[in-house]
């Protein structure tokens, strides 16, 4: 697991970014797993000014520009979660938050960005599909992850299987307060949802997982260094072979090894920014 430590979000962002760019530039990114919340919104928006013919600018006209727009629109795209029963055409839903954040911002084709069906008659058999769909494009390539108070990835909440797939979970009440800042009210904020389970996300040949704030300090130190427990789903990370956090200083606060992290940083041989 690599830690890297940046000043802020929009750093962290252009870190993410850099990195995503250099993914599709030597063929090692054609299918992208992204993350709704608050957390990715940096990486997409830096990512968006690294794609020049994105939502609709054309910031460079030269050959390596339209090789880097044809690279992104080829793209396939797997949605980590969706809630139960949210029409896709409200803005609450993932499936507009995605198409906004990430389609629409990234110029990737629609017919090849998937999200969870929330709304499905049979949910059981639409996660079946779902996982399905993952398997004939070949697995995730990269997998962007944010983490939740409750030290949740997805929505794999405290108690998951760390060898569970895609299917329907009861959120916790923790996740539902948070999340009520998309919403009115919490009570609007749907009790169930659908999910990748944790052993699908693990089978991404990367994970990069973006934090950052004071309020994410506690769930990120349970995670990086505490112990491999379902209690906090996204302390599985440790076991990934290829995992990088992305912290900006408030979110690494309470790192009790920072700065054996900052020197790792510091003299890393193969640094990986621009």
């Amino acid at each position: 697991m690599q830690i890297i430590i940046l000043p802020d979000s929009t750093a962290i962002g252009v870190w993410a970014a850099g990195h995503l760019m250099r993914r599709l530039a030597d063929g090692r990114l054609r299918v992208l797993g992204v993350a709704t919340g608050s957390s990715p919104l940096p990486v997409y928006d830096a990512l968006a000014q690294r794609l020049p013919h994105s939502g609709g600018r054309n910031v460079r006209a030269d050959a390596e520009s339209d090789e880097d727009a044809r690279a992104a629109a080829s793209l396939t795209a797997f949605a980590l979660d969706e809630y139960v029963g949210i029409s896709p055409d409200r803005p609450e839903s993932y499936h507009a938050v995605i198409r906004g954040e990430v389609t629409e911002k990234l110029g990737l084709d629609p017919a090849r960005v998937h999200v969870p069906d929330g709304t499905a008659g049979d949910l059981e058999k639409a996660c079946r599909e779902y996982e399905q769909l993952i398997a004939e494009a070949g697995g995730v390539d990269l997998q962007i992850l944010g983490i939740g108070a409750t030290g949740h990835l997805g929505f794999n909440e405290p108690s998951s299987s760390f060898s569970s797939r895609t299917r329907v979970k009861t959120l916790a009440p923790q996740t539902r307060r948070d999340n009520a800042r998309f919403f009115t009210s919490e009570e609007q904020v749907p009790l169930h949802c659908v999910t990748q389970g944790l052993g699908t996300i693990m089978e991404a040949s990367e994970l990069l997982l973006v934090a950052y704030g004071e309020h994410k300090a506690p769930a990120v130190a349970r995670a990086v260094e505490g112990p491999l427990t379902s209690m906090c789903p996204a302390s599985i990370i440790q076991w990934h072979q290829d995992a990088v956090v992305l912290l900006d200083e408030a979110a690494a606060s309470q790192l009790e090894h920072l700065d054996y992290y900052r020197h790792v940083q510091e003299h890393d041989l193969l640094p990986d920014q621009d």
